[in-house]
């Protein structure tokens, strides 16, 4: 059969040489998972599944998987001449790549590219390789007959969900809304296998992939992958710099970075030189560094860093010639230069194993992106000498947003792993890790968790509502130890002991001249409500300062002295004792009556109801009451509302980012539309 495969000239002079010498299907050794993937493709099909989903990561040989699967893809029984295939990538290196590919393994085709000006198919063709920008464009895509194509091939499957691409896909298939919904679905002679292949098969757009395809029936994780050495080990280093990403605004569909808004950020001269300096102290000995940068302005700053450093170092972004980018790759893959920067130009469908360092000069709170971006470093290559391949993430020091990192896939804090992590023993310290979580959230966690959110120390703790009943309602079980009087917490690490009807004496934290924290107590005297009216006079008089203490023990014991010698003299000081007898009584009428008021109207009366809110006041004892009364009168419920809201802010802040990564979670199984 005719070979109509297309190519520059260039490459006609090798490419009968490795036509000749190519390996024919039979040949073909497939890896395990290769073989595992097809079949799993060839069951969905043969169940009538025609619009399916493969999730391979990059460096798994995806072009090779649906290659062989093409080949053992028979021409359904009711139309025997529909014999032709159709690739559909998204650049025109792709395309190449793939149609090579094709060529090598199944010389017996007849190859042909669908791209641009350059490359017009004819239709006739075994395989077309073609670029979704070209078949677009009605006159392009009118030449491949449906009735003649067994199946359909989408690379970079994570694409196909948008609007462009269904408007191609509901050509060859009727079940795929056109974004015209008055569009008339085609009427064909038999279903068109239409199979998606991706390394992040998850999009978070907003745009549901079950639009396109039914189910995924494969998935392999890159971690597994490394793991079983099918790609290459990960040695890990992870930078610290300031780079204010709290300050970069987010794009609203994606929760990622606006480039825009973080290329201010990291477009810094200290930043791309802190970002050389690493790779120089860390990576110079490696022959392959892809760095990967927010823009254009960014990538050229940033080469022009690296050669100051005396780094011979090129970049290629969108404004590149074709040609001059064909020959910077071209010359990179072949190790004339040490280091390529680049844009949003290698992120997809760069085929270059040499790679073994990746330098991530953009963060991303994207693990597609992510995932992408290391993905170019981790194919093997024996030939190279490579064995592992070097990732240099830089952590922003002060952030509170989640940023992907690859401790953060293990649900570690980049910020304290340290430099020569790989997979293994990020994966041990994962697995050794005990993780407090948000109380009242969900603790089933993935690897995607956020390792911000898994580390959460705003905890809701019982003893902070002022009208809950543990311990009495004292709300400082831990000063318990430090003295035998009825102290109670009133948050904020404030401390008060109610002086029976003399006053009440307050502790409360504070920072020392030397910004340490410490403590300060006062007495606040009271007077009898009949003598502070008769006198004219506020109940409370001013305070008197107590003392000042490095630590809460000193404070609480200089206070337990002070009362004894100043405040309640002789047997009077036995009636602040959490022992004391009275505090055993029943609350009287005026305390519940009082209690009630504040306790009904509050968040946590509310919750609770009214009937069981009032039976727990009718039980209360004097002692339980007089604690939550003296917590009411110096500002624990509104310290309790503000921290209630405060870890009700943090857990929906958890939910929505764990809402947001689960997105990128792939799952075999059916795909929602």
């Amino acid at each position: 059969m005719r070979c109509f495969f297309r190519l520059p000239k260039s490459f006609h002079r090798t490419f009968a040489t490795q036509v000749a010498t190519s390996l024919d299907a039979n040949a073909l050794t497939l890896r395990p998972y290769q073989h595992e993937c097809i079949n799993s493709c060839l069951d969905a099909l043969a169940s009538g599944c025609t619009r399916i989903g493969v999730s391979l990561p990059t460096g798994s040989g995806k072009t090779t998987v649906f290659l062989s699967l093409l080949s053992q893809i028979p021409s359904p029984q009711s139309n025997p001449n529909a014999t032709q295939s159709l690739v559909v990538v998204n650049s025109v290196e792709l395309a190449r790549q793939s149609a090579e590919q094709a060529a090598r393994l199944f010389p017996n085709w007849s190859v042909e590219i669908e791209q641009g000006a350059k490359h017009n198919a004819t239709g006739f063709a075994d395989l077309t390789v073609a670029t979704y920008q070209t078949l677009v464009r009605a006159e392009r895509v009118r030449k491949f007959d449906p009735s003649k194509l067994k199946a359909i091939i989408i690379d970079e499957a994570h694409h196909s969900a948008a609007p462009s691409y269904r408007k191609l896909l509901s050509q060859f298939d009727p079940n795929i809304l056109h974004p015209d919904r008055t569009n008339q679905p085609p009427v064909l002679s038999h279903s068109i296998p239409i199979i998606g292949f991706s390394a992040t098969f998850s999009r978070h757009d907003g745009l549901a992939l079950g639009s396109v395809f039914e189910r995924i029936v494969y998935h392999r994780d890159f971690l597994d992958m490394i793991k079983d050495q099918w790609l290459c080990d990960i040695r890990f280093t992870t930078v610290r710099a300031s780079l204010n990403l709290d300050e970069v605004t987010l794009n609203p569909q994606t929760g990622d970075f606006n480039p825009s808004s973080l290329v201010q950020q990291v477009n810094k001269e200290p930043i791309n030189e802190l970002v050389v300096k690493s790779w120089i102290d860390r990576a110079a000995d490696r022959k392959s560094t892809l760095v990967f940068c927010v823009n254009i302005d960014h990538v050229r700053a940033l080469t022009a860093t690296f050669r100051r450093f005396g780094i011979d170092a090129r970049y290629i972004d969108s404004q590149t010639n074709p040609t001059e980018r064909k020959t910077l790759v071209s010359q990179f893959k072949e190790g004339l230069f040490p280091v390529l920067v680049n844009c949003a130009i290698l992120t997809e469908g760069a085929d270059i194993p040499s790679i073994d360092c990746i330098v991530l000069a953009k963060p991303t709170r994207s693990p597609n992106v992510y995932a992408q971006m290391i993905g170019r470093g981790m194919r093997l290559s024996p030939s190279t000498g490579k064995t592992d391949c070097r990732v240099m993430d830089f952590v922003d020091v002060s952030t509170r947003l989640n940023v992907v990192s690859l401790p953060g896939l293990f649900g570690l804090d980049p910020a304290e792993i340290e430099d020569e992590e790989n997979v293994g023993t990020l994966e041990s310290k994962s697995q050794a890790k005990t993780t407090p979580s948000v109380p009242g959230f969900d603790d089933d966690l993935d690897y995607l968790s956020d390792p911000r959110y898994a580390n959460a120390t705003i905890t809701y703790i019982d003893h902070d509502n002022p009208f809950s009943l543990m311990d009495n309602g004292s709300g400082a079980p831990n000063l318990f130890r430090l003295s035998q009087n009825a102290w109670v917490g009133c948050g904020n690490d404030i401390y008060v002991l109610a002086c029976l009807q003399h006053g009440d004496v307050r502790i409360q934290s504070k920072k020392d001249d030397e910004g340490e924290e410490a403590f300060t107590a006062y007495f606040i005297p009271q007077l009898n409500e009949r003598t502070a009216r008769q006198a004219k006079l506020p109940t409370y008089m001013r305070r008197r300062h107590i003392l000042d203490s490095a630590t809460l023990t000193e404070a609480v014991k200089g206070c337990d002295t002070y009362v004894a010698k100043k405040v309640l003299r002789g047997a009077m000081v036995k009636g602040v004792l959490r022992t004391a007898k009275w505090r055993a009584d029943a609350a009287t009428d005026a305390q519940k009556k009082f209690i009630k008021s504040r306790w009904l109207n509050s968040k946590s009366g509310k919750n609770s109801g009214k009937e069981a809110t009032e039976e727990k006041i009718q039980k209360m004892t004097k002692g339980e009451a007089a604690n939550i009364i003296t917590r009411l009168k110096h500002g624990a419920q509104l310290r309790y509302d503000k921290k209630l809201k405060e870890v009700n802010k943090t857990k929906n802040a958890a939910m929505s980012e764990q809402a947001r990564l689960a997105k990128y979670k792939v799952q075999v199984g059916p795909l929602t539309s």
